[in-house]
């Protein structure tokens, strides 16, 4: 008996694996949401004023009833939000209710969202199979382990995505709708529902699954984005990529990558140097030319208007 709790230290992790595995309700059609899950409706943004004062409000579905709630000073984050540090606040049904009154629930649209291809991009996917993309379509989606088939160098990536609802998923669980935007196999853009997280972890009100460098917009494990700009899960989003390539002289780099990503039409990562790959892709070897991998962890993320412009 006195090895059990020696024991007992040796299995937790591997029954939190797979605890973490196991399947739980999931949603990719926001009107079956809604229809199945009453809290769905009631999960989101709002925005209105406190005190006579302008304020933009966070609320995501932590399932059961409670919501993690992030309050903002000045509106939502692109919209208002003065960098000021974050309300953040664990609520019941009721409580939201209260907190929300005589406020008003939006739904964002991002200002790139539905941007034509345009004269001389390549069209990666447009609701139907082509030879510049190989992977599941399915609903006139392309759906997260997909990959283009042809190299590019420098580019401007326009890509659409929808996360799908999983409130039965821990808020910073890397199984809340995981996938990524990986460029060359080396630079990944985190794709994720950790809407109503603050990037500042310690002031969040919720157990903490992943580190802040591993959720939605973050250069995985390498840089959060500057503003959090993440939208609800089953709602439209977008990124817009804008790639340099490492450039080698015999054999040897010479120059780091460089990204700006604009997230929802907000810059988030504003032309920033990259010393190598982020996560595992630090471990592969850079290169001049490379792929697009729209990544696949299992989750349905869906993607669409997928295109890319070679500078």
């Amino acid at each position: 008996m006195k090895f059990l709790p020696f024991l007992l230290l040796l299995v937790a992790p591997v029954l939190l694996s797979a605890a973490e595995k196991k399947e739980v309700p999931t949603w990719t059609d926001p009107k079956k949401a809604a229809a199945a899950r009453p809290d769905f409706l009631l999960q989101g943004e709002y925005v209105g004023k406190q005190d006579g004062k302008p304020i933009g409000l966070q609320a995501a579905d932590l399932d059961a009833g409670q919501f993690h709630v992030l309050t903002y000073a000045g509106g939502l984050p692109g919209e208002g939000w003065d960098g000021a540090a974050i309300k953040a606040d664990l609520m019941n049904r009721e409580q939201l209710r209260s907190a929300i009154s005589g406020l008003e629930r939006i739904e964002r649209k991002s200002p790139t969202l539905g941007n034509k291809a345009p004269e001389g991009a390549r069209v990666i996917f447009n609701g139907k199979k082509n030879d510049q993309v190989e992977g599941k379509i399915e609903d006139g989606f392309l759906w997260a382990g997909s990959k283009t088939t042809q190299p590019a160098k420098d580019f401007t990536l326009h890509a659409e995505f929808r996360l799908p609802y999983k409130p039965s998923r821990e808020l910073s669980s890397q199984d809340r709708g995981n996938s990524g935007v990986y460029l060359f196999d080396n630079y990944e853009t985190q794709v994720i529902d950790t809407f109503g997280l603050d990037f500042n972890s310690e002031n969040n009100k919720v157990p903490l699954k992943s580190l802040h460098t591993q959720w939605c917009a973050s250069f995985y494990k390498f840089k959060t984005p500057d503003v959090p700009m993440a939208f609800p899960p089953l709602q439209w989003q977008t990124y817009d990529i804008h790639f340099t390539a490492p450039r080698f002289e015999n054999g040897e780099k010479v120059k780091n990558a460089r990204i700006k990503v604009v997230h929802n039409g907000v810059i988030v990562h504003d032309d920033v140097e990259m010393p190598k790959g982020t996560g595992a892709g630090g471990n592969r070897p850079e290169k001049p030319l490379g792929i697009i991998n729209f990544q696949g962890h299992g989750n349905p993320v869906a993607f669409r208007n997928v295109w890319l412009l070679e500078k």
